[in-house]
């Protein structure tokens, strides 16, 4: 079972919206060197909706590559398509990726029992680890606890990404789930109390900027050291609390060139940070001696 702070990666551009492979990797390195527990690549934070088929693969593959098995790779490979989502998962495999994190079908509203035959095929088709990936602010389509529990009894299926954000909901799923199966929060402002509550990990954008910390907070929950997990939860929930104040990954891409490790490139549909939100996320960056 992957455990602790997992972080939901950026994939750094170029201003021409190209991909910068070299700072890809040095982000990569950071990590590793700061106490990342596993990198999870071309996810939502890394503009999965905008970067296309070839540079997806490529994305992974240069991830397994840079890594060379320090910490596990996890392959961003869903889709609203169940054909496209098992090609990029095979692809996952061939590279070397420790799992796949499979995001609820999106748009085409695929009702539960179809959400339960999507997982399944994907999971019975490649033979890669599958995380799925709860998110019914972006998807629309909502995985019930009940559909979880029973994919939970498919071979392969090992985990949930869940980012509902819903502490009661979650204690209710982790108590009916099977010991080995893995729940990380999906939320960086909620997930100290979804590891008390029994989960694994989490899945995390504010990792992008504060590697140590995050790291450093999951280890202190699940080890149960709480005084030291609420102090450093304390100090990440500044970040957390404006890393958001524009849609994701827009301000932690802002964050992130602000800290000097990226240039601040973005495909539209999305925007550079607006003026007005710049301050916010300067100012949170400051609190936590970023900059």
């Amino acid at each position: 079972m992957i455990t602790g702070s997992l972080v939901a990666i950026v994939t750094p551009m170029h201003e021409d919206g190209s991909l910068d492979l070299d700072a890809y990797k040095r982000l990569i390195e950071w990590h590793i060197a700061e106490g990342t527990n596993g990198i999870v690549a071309v996810g939502t934070t890394g503009e999965s909706p905008t970067v296309n088929h070839e540079e997806h693969c490529e994305l992974i593959k240069v991830a397994v590559e840079t890594v060379q098995g320090r910490v596990p790779v996890i392959a961003g490979t869903g889709g609203n398509s169940t054909a496209e989502a098992i090609e990029l998962t095979h692809f996952a495999k061939s590279c070397g990726a420790a799992a796949t994190l499979q995001v609820v079908p999106y748009y085409n509203k695929p009702t539960q029992d179809g959400l339960y035959q999507h997982f399944r095929k994907v999971a019975e088709t490649c033979g890669l680890p599958v995380i799925l990936y709860n998110v019914p602010g972006r998807t629309v389509a909502d995985l019930a606890n009940d559909t979880t529990v029973r994919l939970a009894q498919v071979p392969g299926i090992v985990g949930l990404k869940d980012a509902t954000g819903d502490m009661a909901r979650a204690a209710d799923l982790i108590k009916r789930l099977p010991k080995d199966f893995a729940v990380y929060s999906g939320n960086d402002d909620s997930a100290l109390s979804l590891l008390l509550l029994g989960g694994h990990g989490v899945i995390s954008v504010v990792a992008n900027v504060a590697p140590k910390l995050f790291s450093r907070m999951c280890r202190a929950a699940l080890d149960g050291d709480l005084p030291a997990a609420r102090r450093l939860n304390d100090q990440q929930l500044v970040l957390a609390q404006k890393l958001f104040v524009e849609p994701n990954p827009i301000p932690v891409k802002w964050a992130l060139a602000r800290m000097g490790r990226i240039t601040p490139g973005l495909r539209l549909p999305l925007v550079p940070l607006s003026a007005a939100a710049r301050p916010v996320v300067e100012s949170a960056l400051s609190d936590v001696g970023l900059v």
